[in-house]
């Protein structure tokens, strides 16, 4: 739906200011805004304009009014215009700028978007006002699909009477065209589709008002001379070499075709403002006149660009910005032709569009094709099969999916597309020490697991000389330590820095779980344990669960949301819960999945978990900067590298396949693996980086908006299906549009951290093509 903009200026003058009422809202509906500014004194304004009216009506082109005086023997050059011209725009805008105004200027950027289509009416009984350029606004060019029309305070609405005809009745006075050539407008007229054109050439009175009494006129065209009085109250138009009138004498016969269904009023004719302020006094929907005199050339120009704009759909209001816009090819030869069309508008009627001035003789609005393609069925009939294939698809589909039958697929999309996102920078705020192969096989040989108590002394001794925020063990040890290391057990019990990892246990499983080192606190340990989808790969992260009351690992956090809490603790973050339990740290809110979520469907979405958004790389170990144990205790670890770090340490040696499955894929095909301890680093740093950096986290749409979005790629299946007939343009077309619904998911996943349906979107929109097509065949046989 379109916006209605109405600036309110009903009093004031250029010497006092003008106070100035704005008004925002949908199209025939009434204004959800409403704000007051003002416009400050500038009597220089009404100079600036009459300094660029004097040099335009005194330059020397072919034009559409009788004798424009000449008030100088030297005649301007076009220069001389177009810096009039530029001097008025500017002083113009720097009116628009003032701090007295800035209200209505912020309001309008605030509720309006450039997408918008937007009609302004400027709504006022000053002529000085209605005279200045307003289509330069710095404002108004900033958006696109705006037009903005005149309009006078005082209306009311008329209501039509007339049935709508197969044809547009258009009424066309081709008036005293001395001088000028008006043949072009009348063959342009000629040329109009679907329109029944009456021609009076150069009429008496008498003949005009006889016409004008007949029914049903829908458009009334004037091209030859007029002008408007001194006043500005007064316009006259010249139907012939003798005869000259003013509205009011025509009034009555206007008024009643005003009733009878008059809907709008072109005169492609000279200084036109008077007329459009007496033709409102009728309360006519709309009319097109021109602010001051025109050329011909520009008049023939712009009734052929309207014309061509507004029968092929497009309304009014674009219409006439389109045509006026490319007035502009001109301007080298006629200077200033875009400022010259205007529109008065009666705010009670809506914006006019050509279809709905006319049917056809199927009684169908002509705006859409006429559909009898394949099956021969009316348009009604087409539409209504579009909606109900479409809404069975839908359900149908969302059905299938809400079981789970494309869970496999939807996961494997996923993948492909998280694939296609551009590689980021390493998280510098972790760094990780790896145990390698030959890093195990160097230690002692009492050692136990991958790391022995002595190797452990020593890296905790250099990590805590060199203050990390955090350090986090990702390795299992369900033992004591030896006694003849106690430093070692006492920095574990003592050290403010250190969480250990412990496992879960799972009866459903049969995994009994791991114990945490018995020398480690409660509030220091965290459970290693992560969430595997039925093909083996991680792609939900694990925050929190309630361990079994039998598990020997009774940590509630995970070990990565134990390193994350306590290092946004340090820069004043903690861990807060909304009312509904969804956690809360910072500004960021991290709210569970459910079992339907995404292309989730039916899974076990036990504790605490959302998705895991891993940051990508060509290898995702790439996560962070990493060093191997034997470099740490041989002197290769630099200070920088760990003071107010997170320090992971893990193994990566084969012997001990600490590895899991990653949704992205490495250079061979295959879907890469990680080592536990970079898995951890990527969890990590998807919560420090979503609280601290804004990085977003992975989110869904709602149930129903992704029924909606289905639904919606199903009718546009429905549709290419209904209006392309040839198989070959029909198999293009839906190419384009899966390519189209593929670049959106790619773009809103890349951009927005959005996993938006792409598979049962895609499935609709093919499924529902092929159901209209071989839909629509059967019906012509009936």
């Amino acid at each position: 739906m379109g916006k209605l903009v109405v600036l309110k200026l009903s009093t004031g003058s250029f010497e006092a200011g003008f106070p100035i009422t704005l008004q925002i809202g949908d199209e025939n509906a009434r204004p959800t805004v409403e704000i007051t500014g003002e416009l400050p004194p500038d009597s220089d304004i009404p100079l600036f304009y009459h300094q660029w009216q004097s040099i335009y009506c005194q330059l020397k082109f072919s034009g559409r009014p009788i004798g424009i005086p000449k008030q100088s023997k030297q005649t301007p050059s076009l220069e001389d215009c177009q810096k009039a011209a530029d001097t008025l725009k500017v002083r113009l805008n720097t009116w628009l700028s003032s701090d007295s105004f800035r209200s209505i200027r912020e309001k309008w950027l605030e509720k309006l978007t450039p997408e918008d289509h937007i009609r302004v009416l400027l709504q006022t009984n000053d002529l000085r006002l209605q005279k200045l350029p307003w289509h330069l606004w710095d404002l108004l060019e900033r958006y696109p699909k705006a037009e903005i029309a005149l309009s006078a305070p005082s209306y009311e609405q008329v209501n039509h009477n007339s049935p709508l005809k197969s044809q547009v009745k258009v009424l066309a006075i081709l008036g005293n065209s001395q001088g000028i050539d008006i043949q072009a407008d009348s063959k342009l007229l000629q040329e109009l589709p679907h329109a029944n054109t009456t021609f009076l050439v150069e009429p008496s009175s008498k003949d005009l008002t006889d016409q004008l009494w007949e029914p049903d006129w829908q458009i009334l065209f004037f091209a030859g001379h007029s002008a408007t009085d001194k006043s500005g109250d007064t316009g006259k138009i010249n139907i012939n070499q003798t005869e000259c009138l003013t509205i009011s004498q025509l009034k009555y016969a206007l008024r009643k075709a005003v009733e009878r269904g008059l809907h709008l009023a072109i005169f492609n004719s000279c200084d036109g403002l008077g007329l459009a302020r007496e033709f409102a006094d009728l309360q006519i929907p709309q009319i097109i006149v021109m602010r001051e005199p025109i050329p011909d050339r520009v008049a023939q120009e712009f009734l052929k660009y309207f014309l061509e704009a507004f029968a092929r759909g497009e309304s009014l209001y674009i219409a006439v910005r389109e045509a006026r816009e490319r007035l502009q090819g001109l301007e080298n030869q006629f200077p200033c032709a875009t400022w010259l069309p205007v529109i008065y508008q009666n705010p009670a009627a809506m914006p006019l569009l050509w279809q709905e001035l006319h049917v056809n003789q199927n009684d169908e609005i002509t705006s859409l094709p006429k559909i009898a393609t394949r099956g021969g069925i009316k348009l009604r009939q087409a539409l209504s099969a579009v909606i109900l294939a479409s809404t069975v698809v839908t359900l149908l589909l969302m059905g299938v999916r809400y079981f789970g039958l494309l869970q496999s697929w939807e996961l494997m999309t996923f993948d492909h597309v998280l694939g296609l996102r551009p590689q980021e920078k390493p998280d510098s705020r972790i760094l990780v020490i790896t145990v390698t192969e030959e890093d195990v096989q160097s230690q002692s040989p009492d050692r136990r697991g991958s790391l022995s108590d002595e190797a452990l002394g020593k890296l905790l001794a250099k990590l805590e000389a060199y203050q990390p925020r955090v350090i986090g063990l990702d390795i299992y040890r369900d033992y004591a330590v030896k006694p003849a290391y106690p430093e070692l057990a006492t920095r574990m019990k003592k050290s403010d820095r250190f969480v250990a990892v412990c496992q879960v246990s799972n009866p459903q499983s049969s995994n009994p779980g791991i114990k945490p080192p018995p020398e480690v606190s409660p509030s220091a340990l965290g459970f290693s344990d992560i969430v595997i989808d039925a093909d083996n790969v991680v792609r939900r992260h694990l925050l929190a669960l309630t361990p079994p009351p039998s598990s020997p690992c009774t940590a509630p956090y995970s070990l990565n949301v134990q390193l994350a809490l306590r290092y946004l603790y340090t820069v004043g973050i903690k861990l807060q819960f909304t009312p509904d339990g969804a956690w809360q740290l910072g500004k960021l809110t991290l709210k569970p999945i459910e079992a339907h979520t995404g292309g989730y469907q039916g899974i076990d979405a036990l504790g605490h978990q959302i998705l895991l958004n891993y940051r990508s790389f060509d290898k995702l170990e790439a996560i962070a900067p990493r060093i191997t144990l034997q470099q740490a205790l041989t002197g290769q670890l630099q200070a920088n590298a760990v003071k107010d770090k997170i320090v992971l340490i893990g193994t990566t040696a084969e012997s001990f396949r600490d590895y899991s499955l990653t949704p992205y894929a490495s250079s061979q095909g295959k879907l890469q693996e990680i080592a536990g301890v970079f898995l951890q680093a990527q969890m990590v740093s998807q919560l420090l980086s979503a609280v601290l950096d804004g990085r977003p986290l992975l989110s869904t749409w709602h149930i129903w908006v992704e029924v909606i979005w289905v639904w919606g790629w199903a009718i546009v299946g429905g549709l290419l299906a209904l209006y392309l007939r040839q198989l070959t343009h029909l198999g293009l077309a839906v190419g384009i549009a899966f390519l189209s619904l593929y670049s959106i998911c790619l773009i809103l996943l890349i951009l927005y951290s959005c996993w938006v349906p792409l598979v049962p979107a895609a499935i609709a929109l093919g499924v529902n093509t092929v159901i209209l097509v071989a839909f629509i065949k059967p019906i012509k046989a009936a």
